[in-house]
């Protein structure tokens, strides 16, 4: 399947930048969010969008969750749960059973 043809775009804030998918992220204002959490800064920026959406944003909350619930979310793959599992474990938490 060919690849589809890089297009420039301009985000509300004014970042130009190419975009070959329909994907509306600016890559831009993506690298300038800085997350408050130091788990969230070991994601991807999917994965810490796909979080936030849920309203997980701390590691206790995250703890509430499976991993199999977690996989079930948009935006966060397999990949993103031995980093999560790590950082629950440095805080002394797990994922629910």
């Amino acid at each position: 399947m060919p690849e589809s043809p890089r297009t420039l775009r301009t985000c509300p804030k004014g970042h130009e930048y190419y975009k070959s998918s329909e994907c509306p992220v600016c890559p831009v204002c993506e690298k300038a969010k800085v997350p408050k959490q130091d788990f969230m800064k070991m994601l991807a920026a999917p994965a810490r969008r796909a979080l936030g959406a849920k309203h997980i944003t701390s590691l206790e909350k995250l703890a509430t969750f499976t991993e199999a619930d977690l996989l079930k979310i948009h935006g966060l793959g397999p990949g993103s749960i031995p980093k999560l599992r790590n950082a629950l474990k440095a805080a002394g938490l797990a994922f629910k059973k």
